[in-house]
């Protein structure tokens, strides 16, 4: 098989993943196990690449898979602008790899391993 099981079954683990890689979007850093990283490292990448597409497919195939969650609030004079992380992804994340031909991401290794089951520990963020 081409992708891990991390211990879940089928719905646990997409619900995970789509879960990990909306607050990527949204933080664009998370701390997590190695494993889980170097999965959500593949989806953050299919979805980097539909935001560089930008068309409405790609919008439409990002929307089924990126959670619809507030990314960020800020006022503009009067008005009070609220963006979701699918709009984070294709206005903000997305015009910034226009030059890239992948590896939008980054892990690195954390020193210490996760008390309690000496998991493996990893930073993974945006480039």
């Amino acid at each position: 098989m081409a992708y891990r099981k991390l211990g879940r079954d089928s719905a646990h683990r997409k619900a995970m993943l789509r879960e990990m890689t909306t607050q990527l979007i949204m933080n664009e850093r998370i701390v997590t196990t190695e494993a889980r990283g170097k999965e959500v490292r593949k989806t953050v990448e299919k979805m980097i690449t539909l935001g560089k597409r930008g068309d409405l497919s790609a919008r439409r195939k990002a929307a089924t898979f990126v959670r619809n969650e507030i990314a960020d609030i800020h006022e503009e004079g009067d008005a009070v602008v609220v963006k979701s992380a699918l709009q984070k992804l294709f206005s903000d994340i997305a015009p910034r790899y226009k030059d890239r031909n992948g590896g939008y991401t980054r892990m690195y290794k954390l020193a210490n391993p996760r008390k309690g089951d000496a998991a493996p520990m990893v930073i993974i963020e945006l480039v």
